[in-house]
């Protein structure tokens, strides 16, 4: 472990950034300080600018700023050095990786149910902070690309623990940046495959209900609250349609243009149709047979599965540096295949 350790470059690769001013034009009133800078400063990420930011190395009229200022146009904001990284706190760990592209940019794996991506911040060297697609891309790569977050190498969006299939790693902070502004734009196409509980009526549609978090459940997002929601858009088709002694299912495939916290999950439950697996959305935990039951009858026969019938089969999108388009798939995990089959079985 010690030697695989060494080979992951830590502290950052050195970024001469010479003590620069810049003067606000009217134009930027209304930006965010960390984005706007983000912008002036070539192949550096937000993260990296918040990073600026947080040691005090970026000032606006000659004072410290927060990374949420709003500008009003005119303001001259001086950059005064480097970003000084936070210790790496993620352990690298030998797990095996199912890498679907890589280059010397960036990588797209295809990961299982039940692995985290990252842990939370406040993670110690613990068990909690082992086991991450983090933990093992630390062992596989000697370069990753570097976020304010020191548990997060390398990320620049997430999948759900119990989601599986592709998420894109960047192996430099240059990729970082462009995909991450790609992923702002909504350049990179994301296309999951889905099996819900019910008939879904239509063939084809689009959830634009904008998603918040539960006020009262906070591990859950909702689309029942306006305070603080956030615009969402999920467009789905029906794949196909499943009527089982298990009861009525559909399988779908849906694209999704936005990245919310459990976008797909919650979207999809809104309309009577959440995931099998997903209790936290409403799904059973054991499907029953269906038809009539006396008293005296043996319980029913159930199924079950032990994650979200959720995965990120599919992405397209340019390459950040080359600008060839990639388009990238991961055909559905043995076990909701196997599922799939169990389920329609005698059906």
């Amino acid at each position: 472990m010690a030697e695989v350790a060494q080979r992951v470059h830590w502290p950052w690769p050195v970024l001469v950034m010479q003590p620069t001013t810049y003067a606000v034009p009217q134009e930027a009133a209304g930006a965010r300080l960390d984005a706007w800078l983000a912008a002036q400063l070539e192949n550096v990420s937000r993260a990296r600018v918040q990073l600026l930011l947080s040691d005090s190395k970026v000032l606006v009229n000659g004072a410290s700023a927060k990374p949420s200022l709003r500008l009003r146009g005119g303001e001259t904001v001086e950059v005064l050095g480097e970003p000084v990284p936070p210790p790496l706190r993620a352990i690298p760990e030998s797990i095996p990786l199912d890498v679907v592209y890589e280059d010397d940019d960036l990588s797209v794996i295809n990961k299982p149910a039940g692995m985290m991506v990252h842990v939370g911040s406040g993670a110690t060297d613990d068990a909690r902070n082992r086991g991450t697609l983090v933990n093992a891309l630390l062992s596989h790569y000697a370069d990753l690309s570097h976020s304010a977050d020191p548990m997060r190498p390398g990320i620049v969006h997430r999948l759900d623990k119990q989601t599986s299939g592709l998420i894109i790693v960047a192996r430099n902070d240059a990729a970082h940046h462009k995909l991450g502004e790609m992923f702002s734009r909504r350049e990179i196409r994301k296309t999951y495959v889905a099996l819900v509980h019910g008939a879904v009526k239509q063939d084809h549609g689009t959830i634009s209900t904008p998603i918040s978090r539960d006020i009262i459940r906070r591990t859950r997002m909702t689309t029942r609250r306006e305070v603080g929601a956030r615009t969402a858009l999920s467009h789905y088709t029906v794949l196909e349609r499943i009527d089982s002694r298990f009861g009525k299912f559909t399988l779908v495939s849906v694209r999704i243009e936005t990245g919310r916290t459990h976008q797909i999950r919650v979207h999809l439950a809104s309309i009577g149709h959440p995931v099998i697996g997903d209790t936290l959305y409403g799904a059973p935990g054991k499907i029953p047979v269906i038809g009539p039951r006396k008293k005296s009858d043996p319980e029913p026969e159930t199924i079950a599965l032990h994650r979200n019938f959720l995965h990120a089969a599919e992405l397209e999108f340019a390459h950040p540096t080359t600008g060839k388009q990639l388009t990238l798939k991961a055909p559905l995990p043995e076990e909701l295949q196997f599922f799939q089959q169990k389920l329609m079985a005698n059906s």
